[in-house]
């Protein structure tokens, strides 16, 4: 009898592999054309020429000769000469995330390394603060932010941006780091300790380099977070358009029917391919960051 499930069971199992040697190439490929294809699309009709896009919409192949640059060009020009501002929104953009991440992170760290070294009162209590902080829905802050921000001058500044980006981001940065300093070995910090390093000492020389994979993975989420942000930049910046970012710009074009799908395409790419640039750059450190710390927290 149980020479016959044997038997069964190794039927079974190559059926099922020969099943999954079919199946694994085919979702592969339909996942990859569900990811790539809408970038490709968008990136070709940026690059097409509005009568050609007009006579033939659906073509997937552009001729080499049909390229055209101009979209970007007149997308970045300034609009004093005739163009969409878009260079002048990216600088704010990038101000703006690369100053949320310095801050958050300046935050984060010491707070995130506290949380999980440190023995004081509440601190489960406070960790599961955190996460309940990040999840509290931005859109309830909205009005009183606005009022707030009134009345202390702050809106249409991106200095009331960068605040408000870290107060979101800092909660979640601060718990997802502190899963991560906690796999960090206490033998490595208790042996500096012995060597007389105090503890700033030894966050700064054990700790910290130990944990640089999930600091620069959460300083991509926070730069990403804060470059495709749109509630709040709509609602602190739209009076003042030489502040505007990239998203609140891209927002304008697509609510102007005076703007051509191609310029609307350009814009797209120009908010899209930063972040994919940055996160093939540092992909090592994103997935190894991400998934440091499942097993602890």
């Amino acid at each position: 009898m149980s020479g016959v499930r044997r038997v069964a069971g190794s039927r079974r199992n190559r059926v099922e592999e020969r099943l999954f040697a079919v199946l694994r190439p085919v979702v592969i490929v339909l996942l990859l054309v569900a990811a790539v294809f809408p970038f490709y699309y968008m990136v070709l009709l940026s690059f097409r020429p509005l009568d050609q896009l007009l006579q033939n919409p659906g073509s997937l192949w552009i001729a080499p000769s049909e390229l055209q640059f101009q979209t970007y060009v007149d997308i970045l020009r300034s609009v004093d000469e005739g163009g969409q501002g878009f260079l002048r929104f990216i600088g704010n953009s990038m101000l703006v995330a690369l100053a949320t991440v310095a801050l958050t992170l300046l935050i984060a760290i010491p707070g995130s390394y506290a949380v999980s070294r440190l023995e004081f009162f509440g601190r489960r209590q406070i960790s599961a603060l955190f996460l309940a902080v990040y999840f509290f829905p931005a859109i309830l802050l909205a009005v009183p932010l606005f009022v707030f921000y009134t009345r202390i001058g702050l809106r249409g500044s991106l200095v009331g941006l960068v605040i408000v980006y870290v107060a979101q981001v800092a909660a979640v940065s601060i718990y997802m780091l502190r899963n991560y300093f906690r796999t960090i070995p206490v033998s490595l910090e208790e042996a500096a300790a012995i060597d007389g390093a105090s503890r700033l000492r030894i966050m700064r020389h054990v700790s910290l380099p130990l944990a640089m994979p999930a600091i620069i993975s959460n300083a991509l989420f926070i730069f990403m977070i804060a470059w495709n942000e749109f509630l709040f930049a709509l609602l602190f910046l739209v009076e003042r358009r030489d502040n505007w970012t990239v998203s609140l710009g891209l927002s304008q074009l697509s609510g102007s029917i005076e703007v051509p799908t191609t310029t609307l395409m350009a814009g797209s790419v120009i908010l899209t391919l930063p972040i994919i640039v940055l996160y093939f750059l540092s992909e090592r450190w994103l997935t190894g960051g991400l998934t440091a710390g499942a097993e602890k927290g």
